[in-house]
């Protein structure tokens, strides 16, 4: 049997569900039982998801790491830790090397709908939520990297 020669389907799903997508787009059909465009749309579609998928828990670790570093507030942060947490653990399943060059190609937009996200949520604390940097003080791997949470901004290390 020969084997595609683009991605692989359990190396790198959302390049794969693409590739195949422009395959199945480029290949001649000559039954005409085989919905060939709608086939196309489902599969893309399913990578999109995953796409989706990944950009969300950027967004999701990206809002409870600011409000780590920034809320004065002290008896919530155990939640806003077990929330990155389980958005690693998401992130981890479904991160990809296409979705991961995504995620980085798309870092400051996912930061300022994060920040905005934690803006919000300052629990009546401005002066918080105008502390915000404006521009994402974390790199890709920071966001990624189990165990990691940022210090707060002049607290000792």
């Amino acid at each position: 049997m020969r084997m595609p020669n683009g991605p692989r389907y359990h190396d790198d799903f959302y390049a794969w569900t693409q590739y195949q997508a422009e395959v199945l787009r480029t290949m001649a059909v000559a039954d005409d039982r085989f919905d060939r465009e709608n086939v196309v749309e489902e599969i893309e579609t399913l990578g999109r998801s995953e796409r989706d998928a990944v950009r969300s828990q950027v967004r999701r670790i990206i809002e409870h790491l600011l409000k780590l570093a920034y809320s004065p507030a002290e008896p919530p942060r155990y939640s806003w830790m077990e929330t990155v947490l389980d958005a690693r653990q998401t992130l981890s399943d479904k991160i990809s090397p296409t979705l991961r060059q995504d995620a980085e190609e798309n870092l400051d937009k996912l930061y300022a709908d994060g920040r905005k996200r934690a803006a919000l949520h300052q629990y009546g604390e401005p002066q918080a939520a105008d502390a915000l940097p404006q521009t994402c003080p974390y790199s890709l791997d920071d966001i990624c990297r189990e165990g990691w949470y940022p210090q707060r901004p002049g607290a000792k290390p």
